[in-house]
């Protein structure tokens, strides 16, 4: 496959066109009052993970509307009293957390981390809100009459929440969390990583950025489900896009503060690398990028978890 989208010299310019929406910030810090205020104790019961090296608790914690969400938390096995920095990781499209011996990375590598499971689909955690038990896609239409009752509106607080409980641990140093994810978990970073105030962003090809654009130019699910849904529903489009602009990560990422690494992929058909600068270009915090010109969707991988220790032991430091 070869380049789908424009030349490597536009997309650093490319600025997104994505409106953001007049009450956006009224919108989420009153989204964000309403569930915290409706938050329970954060609880944790340990697990046998199989492992000698890394301990495992299963979480749950209060997300949208105070609605319990699960997740795992790894800590080293060996880490001493001092508490640790925080990741707080958020899943690709359709995936759950998985098993408690899968994703151990960060915690290998010193970190106190958090998968976060993701309501509604491929995990342990109802979308209590919406469709009830987990399901198969698509999402992004789901709700798309009103921000208020779109599904991105709970899986977005939820990531936010989990910022907050994540800060609220004794072995996390709170004023050293991060949040992680790839495709729909980077997207997830940047929206949550913003409104749960996290120190730092790491973004690699993510979803939920530029959605006007996706839908015109990506050839693949999930942002096929917009061109699916309007060919039939021809005159619906002002008021998905409409909504779609609440949940934009364009639009979180015009109001962050944070440092950020980004990573993206220049042959991706699934989040379009405009889609990826549209976002990056946006970010209003100290930023950073690692383009992978020969790879699609699976992006950097383990190149780029390379470089997330490196950038992540300058920024600790």
């Amino acid at each position: 496959m070869g380049y789908a989208d424009l030349p490597l010299d536009q997309l650093r310019r490319y600025q997104s066109e994505v409106t953001r929406p007049d009450d956006f910030d009224e919108f989420w810090q009153r989204t964000l009052k309403e569930s915290r205020a409706a938050a329970a104790e954060t609880r944790l019961e340990p697990v046998d993970n199989r492992l000698t090296t890394v301990d495992t608790w299963d979480v749950t914690f209060s997300g949208f509307g105070g609605q319990p969400v699960k997740g795992w938390l790894h800590l080293p096995a060996n880490r001493g009293e001092a508490p640790l920095p925080g990741i707080v990781e958020y899943i690709g499209y359709t995936g759950g957390r998985g098993l408690p011996h899968e994703r151990l990375g960060w915690a290998l590598a010193g970190y106190a981390h958090f998968v976060m499971d993701t309501r509604g689909q491929g995990g342990d955690t109802d979308d209590a809100g919406g469709s009830g038990s987990p399901s198969v896609p698509g999402y992004l239409t789901q709700g798309w009459r009103s921000p208020e009752d779109h599904f991105y509106r709970r899986l977005i607080t939820d990531a936010a929440l989990a910022v907050d409980a994540v800060r609220g641990l004794d072995a996390v140093d709170s004023s050293r969390v991060l949040t992680h994810g790839i495709s729909q978990g980077g997207g997830l970073a940047i929206s949550g990583g913003v409104l749960g105030g996290a120190q730092a962003v790491l973004a690699d090809v993510p979803f939920l950025c530029d959605f006007p654009r996706a839908a015109w130019i990506s050839t693949r699910a999930p942002y096929d489900e917009i061109v699916h849904f309007l060919l039939r529903r021809r005159e619906r489009a002002d008021r998905l896009f409409q909504t779609l602009a609440y949940v934009d990560a364009v639009n979180f990422a015009r109001q962050a503060g944070v440092p950020a690494l980004f990573s993206v992929a220049l042959m991706d058909p699934t989040c379009p690398p405009s889609t990826v600068y549209g976002a990056y270009n946006a970010w209003s915090g100290e930023k950073s990028i690692r383009e992978y010109p020969y790879n699609q969707h699976e992006g950097g991988q383990g190149y780029q978890q390379r470089e997330q220790y490196d950038w992540l032991r300058g920024f600790l430091n």
